[in-house]
């Protein structure tokens, strides 16, 4: 087998004129925790369900595991763990039924399971939730339960579609430290996310989409390299008067953004950038100086922010 996992060539996903996804190229290494990152509608959840064999693609070639998944699909599916966009724990069930429910789908025996389930349960930290029903867990607890779930084949590959949403702070922090465990442990994680913070925390590599195509590709680390300064200074001069004052910013950097309720600069200095726009007798309500991040990636390459 190839040390690609997964090879993708000029994958297109019509529904009827809609293009959903158009004509992309992408491979997924061994071990690789692999990103797509883009907003809704990019065509991210789309191109996982090809990869996952639930969807049939329009043109193409794709290969999971050296198979295509529109001939082998039970095949492929029985090696991939998948952690689905909405929950769809059965509520009723307490966190033990679900987990073994589970991989009786999978036609794991009895025992194989058992033996598995403390060690599940260890994992998400659900140890002293495991007789109680999954209609009692917190948001972030049911999300981790997903997780475990998934793992009950041991997996070849895990797909997680956008796995954190609508967890506050602390769930998501606690979901991404398990998700690193099974980075370390070498498990092969292909993940969806509109979060960049998500995409810088957990993947070694990803692809930016937008409309279904693929914008740029390469880890988080190059992709700023590539498309965005070393530091940015955000200023705020108020609402009303951002759009007045970006021209007179211009000056100071090679490239701006306006944004509705900031100005973002692009500088390999920012510190000195702000004291020439002060030297100059502006003054910003509000500055802020930091690094480069896949959100200004994501502004050079689109040109809108990623919760549009």
């Amino acid at each position: 087998m190839s040390e690609n996992l997964i090879e993708v060539q000029g994958l297109t996903k019509k529904y009827g004129e809609f293009v959903a996804v158009n004509g992309i190229d992408f491979h997924v290494r061994k071990s690789e925790s692999f990103g797509f990152l883009g907003p809704n509608g990019a065509g991210k959840s789309t191109t996982m369900r090809i990869l996952a064999a639930t969807s049939r693609r329009t043109s193409g070639e794709v290969s999971v595991l050296g198979r295509d998944p529109e001939i082998h699909g039970p095949q492929i599916r029985a090696h991939l763990g998948v952690v689905p966009q909405e929950g769809n724990l059965d509520v009723q069930l307490t966190v033990t039924e679900n987990l073994y429910i589970y991989g009786r789908y999978f036609g794991l025996s009895s025992k194989f399971i058992r033996s598995k389930i403390d060690d599940l349960l260890e994992f998400a930290q659900l140890e002293e939730k495991r007789d109680t029903k999954v209609d009692a867990l917190s948001g972030g607890m049911k999300r981790r339960l997903i997780i475990a779930r998934s793992l009950v084949s041991d997996p070849d590959i895990l797909i997680l579609d956008e796995p954190t949403t609508g967890l506050d702070p602390q769930a998501r922090h606690i979901l991404w430290d398990r998700l690193f465990r099974l980075k370390e442990d070498g498990m092969t994680l292909l993940i969806t996310t509109h979060y960049m913070d998500e995409a810088e925390q957990l993947c070694d590599r990803l692809i930016v989409m937008d409309k279904g195509s693929i914008m740029s590709e390469g880890s988080p680390a190059e992709l700023i390299r590539e498309h965005s300064t070393r530091e940015v200074l955000e200023v705020r001069f108020g609402s009303e008067q951002n759009v007045r004052m970006a021209p007179a910013m211009e000056k100071f950097c090679d490239r701006i953004e306006v944004l509705p309720d900031r100005i973002l600069l692009y500088t390999e200095d920012a510190e000195a950038v702000l004291e020439e726009i002060v030297g100059a007798g502006h003054s910003p309500k509000t500055s802020l100086v930091r690094r480069s991040s896949l959100e200004d990636v994501f502004l050079r390459l689109t040109g809108r922010s990623l919760i549009d």
